[in-house]
């Protein structure tokens, strides 16, 4: 079973990843990686989330049963794009777990580029890897 990783910028911006686990260790260490420190973070009530304001961030914490929301705290962001993942992914009737990671990583891509034309962003994705002639 994977276990995964997703935050969502206030701009609307997602990044997911697989992690080996979901420990205090694993969750601090990319949360170091892509979130400033000083920054507000929100999360759900689980606990490996509780070491966060020992490095440097305001946590708070959302109760999932008060609907996603707490006053001006929405988290339903985040939570739509793990349906949209899931919407697309079931699509598929099943993804082996080597090529899951691929899946996901696509997701995220989509998502973060659902107002844009895709196919002009892959062909000149695609474009700039092809070196230009002399």
């Amino acid at each position: 079973m994977s276990r995964l990783f997703g935050i969502l910028e206030r701009n609307g911006t997602v990044l997911v990843e697989v992690v080996k686990d979901v420990t205090a260790e694993s969750l601090l260490s990319m949360t170091i990686k892509t979130v400033r420190r000083g920054s507000i973070v929100y999360t759900d009530k689980f606990r490996s989330y509780n070491a966060l304001m020992f490095c440097g961030y305001r946590h708070l914490r959302v109760d999932h049963k008060k609907r996603f929301s707490t006053g001006k705290v929405y988290i339903n962001g985040l939570e739509g794009f793990w349906g949209y993942a899931k919407e697309r992914i079931m699509k598929f009737h099943g993804v082996s777990k080597e090529k899951f990671p691929l899946y996901l990583k696509e997701m995220e891509f989509r998502y973060n580029n659902r107002e844009k034309d895709i196919f002009t962003l892959l062909v000149k994705n695609l474009c700039n890897t092809v070196p230009k002639r002399l």
